[in-house]
């Protein structure tokens, strides 16, 4: 137990380390982001390092527990244990939705812990569901977007895996808050964190095969998953679409041709119309106009 303190430990401190490092790389690295292949990526090379290091962790030791875990509790128990995680989650999700100004939700996540820790047995079984409230996932990076809180570069964490430098930091207000972490007794802290890491490894063994399979670049691919994932999170699903630099740049290369004489006006205005920027909800300007 003492040798799971001081790997939890120094996980942690790890951690907060590479949150420097990464602040001094994004420093280091502005000048030159415009050569970037990914402008949100600044410390690529960094991040690849520490998924490497992430993904032999996961391969030598924590996904052969999690598939133990799996082949020995039973589904009904396994569902048990993470009702039981996501039920202390569910106090932090109201926080983060009151924090966001969503009230009703936020009076949704009370009522689901309420019902949840009384009748559904410390959370053991998730009542709340089955009558009609509506399980949500907020966290402090959430709110911090939600706030207007930039992402800021992309920084893969030792253990913890992908963040983006808002979230890194809202981890750390996330742990604070979290009461599993703060719990005294450090055996009783240690068999639950260990527990949840665990269960929540287990959530996701299923995708595993599915990543191996559609990506030909497993960094990349889980990166821009990532990314798109809390972008999408923060919006609660509808999230603005973004025109990056060189959809942008390609946008007004296409509407320059449109003012150039020779130029076939409706192959100009369908690729005009194919844009970023007009499926976005940006009109096309007509090629009768723009040849005016």
């Amino acid at each position: 137990m003492f040798v799971t303190m001081s790997f939890i430990k120094v996980c942690r401190d790890l951690a907060m380390l590479t949150m420097l490092v990464s602040m001094l790389g994004v420093l280091n690295g502005c000048a030159t982001a415009g050569n970037l292949a990914n402008p949100k990526d600044p410390i690529e090379g960094f991040n690849r390092a520490m998924f490497a290091f992430n993904d032999s962790v996961d391969k030598a030791v924590v996904k052969p527990v999690a598939q133990g875990y799996v082949a020995a509790v039973p589904a009904t128990l396994r569902i048990g244990v993470s009702n039981f995680f996501g039920n202390i989650n569910d106090v932090f999700v109201a926080v983060n939705n009151l924090l966001q100004g969503k009230v009703p939700e936020a009076l949704s996540d009370m009522g689901r812990v309420a019902i949840n820790s009384t009748v559904g047995l410390l959370g053991l079984i998730d009542v709340a569901s089955d009558a009609g409230l509506e399980k949500h996932d907020e966290d402090f990076g959430q709110t911090f977007g939600r706030w207007g809180v930039a992402d800021g570069p992309y920084v893969v964490l030792p253990i913890l895996g992908p963040r983006t430098l808002r979230d890194a930091f809202a981890q750390v207000l996330d742990t604070k808050t979290d009461p599993i972490s703060q719990l005294s007794r450090v055996p009783s802290r240690n068999t639950l964190l260990a527990s949840r890491g665990i269960s929540e490894r287990a959530d996701y063994l299923s995708t595993d095969k599915i990543v191996d399979e559609a990506a030909l670049d497993r960094y990349a691919y889980i990166r821009d998953a990532y990314l798109q994932r809390r972008r999408s999170k923060i919006y609660d699903g509808n999230a603005p679409r973004e025109v990056d630099d060189g959809a942008q740049f390609d946008l007004g290369l296409r509407y320059v041709l449109l003012q150039r004489p020779g130029t076939d006006a409706d192959l100009a205005t369908a690729s005009l119309e194919a844009a970023p920027g007009v499926a976005a909800g940006q009109p096309a300007p007509a090629a009768s106009e723009e040849r005016q």
